[in-house]
């Protein structure tokens, strides 16, 4: 099978590029003729190398100052609506030249499958991909975290593809109720094989990792750890990622006394030593799509605490058994499960046990077939199954 990749930024960090750059090299070790093309290019080196059976290109080359200054960019978001909605996440990236530039590479295939990855790209697929051409759309966000604008454009153009494919059992549902008679696949992202080992429950750290975000709420994190210190002053808080809130997240480090006690250390290249020398892992998300920086956590015997946002957490969790699930956005809340985790080691380490069993099943020779079923279905007949992550 012919199949084809397209990320907006293969060449940058975060979950959605690892998974599907993991993905696409999945489907070459299996045999099949795979390209990964990138929107734009921004960096020399990809910060996840793709297998070397993939072929990577790049639609706008953007190194080297070759980025749109910021007043066209203001025009263009003025003008923008006819593909690329207000309100997607990445609606910066799609400059007059990039929306262009990906609508041509589009409208061009004539055969294989395209697989595309964000809302922008889904809907410049299924309106100006060729019907000769399999198209499938993953969406790797929960749909009630899309503005209004984003689910109009998805309800009114996603009937056109032959399949979604969505993160979990309740992405599944809330897609299904916008889009009746589409196929709604649900197929988990795939936890990449542990390395660091499991975590021996000594060390007083609690982590965690995400982009500096609002949706990632390490403000109620850090709030709520500081009324962990208060009875648990030997225990620290590392929390590892980049974004643009470093400094509002520094402030409030400041503002609450918790120099001593919340780290802020940025991208780390050892975060899978990192989560094996700490004790519990926090995810104090706002929304999520499927937090998999959680589950390779749960991978590593690390017991979770985390809000009981929509949609993830819970699709994963068991509540009491392999983490504590908390009312999302509660803050007193968040503090005392961590504190009622912090204070039983024997807990900590029953809990880790089961977490280490809940990742198995979302270890890549187990959903890395769904997606080559998925697509050999599509290949023969374009018809598929909706369940079968139930039925592997």
């Amino acid at each position: 099978m012919k199949i084809r990749y397209l990320l907006l930024h293969a060449y940058g960090t975060g979950g959605t590029i690892r998974t599907v750059i993991e993905q696409a090299g999945a489907m070459a070790a299996a045999g099949h003729d795979v390209e990964l093309v990138s929107v734009v290019r921004r960096r020399d080196e990809p910060a996840f190398a793709p297998d070397p059976r993939v072929t990577l290109s790049t639609l706008v080359d953007e190194r080297g100052g070759r980025r749109p200054d910021s007043v066209a960019r203001r025009a263009w978001r003025r003008m923008r609506g006819k593909v690329v909605p207000k309100g997607e996440f990445a609606a910066g990236y799609f400059t007059e030249r990039v929306e262009r530039a990906t609508m041509r590479y589009v409208s061009g295939l004539r055969d294989g499958i395209l697989v595309t990855t964000r809302p922008a790209l889904n809907l410049i697929s299924a309106r100006r991909a060729p019907a000769s051409v399999i198209r499938v759309a993953q969406e790797h966000m929960n749909l009630s975290a899309y503005p209004e604008t984003i689910r109009g454009e998805i309800a009114r153009h996603y009937g056109r593809f032959d399949a979604v494919t969505v993160l979990t059992r309740g992405n599944q549902a809330e897609y299904e109720r916008l889009l009746p008679g589409t196929p709604v696949v649900h197929i988990p992202n795939a936890v990449p094989r542990t390395r660091g080992g499991r975590s021996r429950q000594v060390n007083p750290v609690v982590v965690a990792a995400g982009r500096l975000v609002p949706q990632k709420g390490f403000d109620l994190l850090i709030r709520a750890f500081a009324q962990v210190v208060a009875e648990h002053p030997e225990w620290r808080l590392r929390v590892f990622g980049t974004g643009p809130r470093r400094g509002e997240l520094a402030g409030l480090v400041e503002r609450y006394g918790l120099r001593r006690h919340v780290e802020l250390p940025g991208r780390t290249r050892r975060l899978e030593q990192e989560m094996a020398g700490a004790s519990v892992y926090a995810l104090s998300s706002r929304f999520e799509g499927l937090p998999m920086v959680m589950i390779e956590a749960m991978a590593h015997a690390l017991p979770v605490v985390a809000f009981d946002c929509p949609t993830g957490p819970g699709d994963v969790l068991t509540d009491g058994v392999d983490g504590v699930l908390v009312p999302p956005g509660d803050v007193d809340g968040l503090a005392a499960a961590l504190k009622r985790v912090i204070a039983d080691r024997e807990l900590r380490v029953r809990m880790g046990a089961a977490a280490a069993e809940t990742a198995k099943l979302y270890a890549a020779e187990r959903v890395m077939p769904l997606w080559e079923r998925l697509f050999a279905d599509l290949s023969r007949d374009r018809r598929v199954s909706r369940d079968l992550w139930h039925t592997s």
